[in-house]
């Protein structure tokens, strides 16, 4: 099995968005907080990260397993290739279908409009890694950012439920400012440099690169929004008062 094998690849991404309304459905029957319950706007809200944070730990530890067992990979980030990182980007690219779907028809699509602009640059580059078989190494390396999300996730999941415990979320919030640099900011500055200094700008090359440079731009400013919330509270703008239930922003 190599970059040539594709024929099921798409079974496998319409099998991944099948597992993912599945675990949509099952967060239905699970128990909510108060806070929650007696605020209708938020239960979407609070369903949809239950399947965001199960997309977070699976991806997450995944693409740190699959390059840990395989550092050889991170030698050829181009053509390099294993059957776990193929894998990974099948079921990743089903998870971000399942979430812009599920973003559409429970019409969030004004509130959430900057994941449906991440989802269709994740999805389109992935779909491109699955037909040519190459950069399958930067996706898994770009994957790593579902660790940090998963500290991410937490923090929004403690904020909605109001958990009378603010030592657990001032844990969580340096926790998660570390694994933002480690597993976001890191994996993207080196991909950055390495696709500027080394990939040719045509063709897919071009296209992944552009991809790239957006999605840094997009990095930041979810970082310069994280840092004014949980560490300089007095430089927000506009935020009192405000109605965030209907939001799927992480870091709000």
């Amino acid at each position: 099995m190599g970059p040539g094998w594709r024929a099921p690849s798409a079974a496998l991404v319409g099998g991944s968005v099948a597992v993912f309304g599945a675990l949509r459905r099952a967060a239905l029957a699970l128990p909510r907080p108060a806070a929650v319950r007696s605020r209708p706007g938020r239960a979407w809200r609070w369903r949809n990260l239950l399947v965001s944070f199960a997309h977070s730990v699976l991806a997450g530890l995944w693409a740190l397993f699959s390059l840990w067992h395989s550092p050889e990979l991170l030698s050829d980030i181009q053509d390099g290739y294993s059957v776990s990182g193929h894998l990974l980007v099948c079921f990743s690219s089903g998870y971000f279908i399942h979430d812009s779907l599920d973003i559409i028809f429970n019409h969030q699509s004004r509130s959430s409009w900057e994941y449906l602009v991440h989802h269709a640059m994740a999805i389109s580059a992935f779909v491109s890694l699955i037909i040519t078989g190459r950069f399958l190494v930067a996706a898994m390396l770009l994957l790593l950012v579902e660790v940090s999300n998963i500290f991410l996730t937490v923090r929004m999941l403690l904020k909605m439920s109001n958990v009378p415990s603010p030592a657990l979320y001032e844990a969580n919030k340096y926790v998660n400012l570390v694994m933002y640099f480690a597993f976001r900011l890191a994996p993207q500055a080196y991909l950055t440099w390495y696709f500027l200094r080394y990939v040719e700008v045509q063709g897919q090359g071009a296209f992944l690169t552009a991809n790239l440079l957006l999605l840094d731009a997009m990095i930041l400013m979810y970082f310069s929004r994280l840092l004014r919330s949980d560490f300089f509270p007095s430089l927000r703008k506009g935020s009192a008062g405000r109605d965030v239930d209907g939001e799927k922003f992480l870091i709000d």
